[in-house]
This record gives structure tokens, sequence and C-alpha cells, in this order.
């Protein structure tokens, strides 16, 4: 499972529309940047999910927040958001905190670099997009996609998470981002840039594995 493309599934028409318009940006421009947040936040939930303390807390948060059913009705989810309507399930900046730590600035930085928003206007952003990220995990852990080890853990989560986030490093052009939030796991390497991820991607291919390994 892609987690990037079902991710850029959520954020079309209507909903895509709503966001483009509180951020005064066009669909265009939203779209971007969100692939980018959306490459951020796979490549920093992979990193929380490589150690056993940090997968039992992102599957807690699954099963105490994220079922899903916010997916049901994206446009509404964003529209509660806008409104101060925060609950567990769309806490955005808790989860960013939980997700990018320190980072996030960095993170936002990048994305607007890379997708002409300025640096407030992704920063609203952020908090929208990351409780879909949630949503889709959530989703993906009441379905049959993934099965629970034999600890009683997400068996495949952090396999799904590690493979989404060395697909958007290589094929996606996202290896300078995902490669900044992993941040110190990079053992004084230095992340790749764009063109580098795109011709040699096995380097962030083998920092994730290293990563998995420990």
């Amino acid at each position: 499972m892609d987690l990037m493309q079902t991710l850029q599934e959520q954020l079309q028409g209507p909903a895509l529309s709503q966001i483009s318009k509180q951020i005064g940006a066009t669909n265009e421009q939203t779209s971007t940047a969100a692939n980018g947040i959306f490459a951020a936040l796979v490549g920093g939930l992979a990193k929380n999910a490589s150690s056993e303390s940090g997968l039992n807390a992102l599957t807690n948060a699954l099963d105490r927040d994220h079922d899903g059913s916010i997916l049901n009705d994206v446009a509404g989810m964003i529209g509660g958001i806008l409104q101060g309507q925060v609950s567990g399930a769309n806490n955005g900046a808790g989860i960013l905190g939980h997700v990018l730590g320190n980072k996030q600035e960095q993170v936002a930085q990048h994305v607007s670099q890379t997708s002409g928003l300025d640096l407030s206007q992704i920063m609203k952003l952020m908090p929208i997009l990351a409780p879909i990220v949630m949503g889709v995990l959530g989703r993906m852990r009441n379905s049959n996609e993934s099965t629970p080890s034999s600890g009683g853990g997400f068996g495949d989560l952090a396999n799904i998470l590690m493979g989404s986030a060395q697909s958007a490093a290589q094929s996606g052009g996202f290896g300078d981002l995902i490669g900044s939030v992993l941040g110190g796991v990079l053992g004084g390497q230095q992340a790749p840039n764009q063109e580098t991820a795109q011709s040699s991607g096995g380097f962030l291919g083998n920092i994730l594995g290293n990563i998995f390994k420990k």
C-alpha cells in the first residue's frame, strides 16, 4: 500500500478548494504543498514506528482517536477545524507535535520553498492535513490490509510506513525533505537533495533500513 497515493486521493474537489480558499492559495499550490507535508508526516511516522515504544504509542493513538471515520466527510472535518471544533481525531496541532516535534518549522520552510506559498500559509495548512494522515492510517488499521503481529501490535504498519517513505523519497522527489525529518538518525550523513534522491534513492532506503534494524 502506498500511503502517499491514498493521501493525495483524499484531497480533491470541495476539500481542496475549501483549504485553498482558507489559506489564500490556488488549488495547484495547495496540492503541491500538501504533497510535501504528507511526505514529511509519512517520514516522521516511519521514524516513530521504528522503535517498539514509538510503534506502541502510534497504535494506541489510532485505537483511541483515529478510526478513519473523518474520511467519510473530509470537507466537514476541515470545516470543523476552521471553526475551532477540535477533538482527538482532528487535533492537527497535537498530531504535528507528536510526529514532527521541533522539525515543524523546518518542514514548513522546505515546503514553502517548493510550493511558492509563504511560511504562514504552510503553517495554516499543516494542522489541517495532519488528521487526514492519521485518518488514513486508522482506516487501514480497521481493514484487512494489516494484520496484528504475534505480539499484538500493528504488524504491517512499520513496513508500510517505511516503504511509503522510501517511495516518496525516491520516486516522489521528497528525499531531502524526508531526510530532514529523520534528523539525528542520519548519524552525521547529509540528507540528499531532490536530484540526488531521484538518481540514487538507495540513500534514503539505507537510512530507513538501518532505523528499522535497531
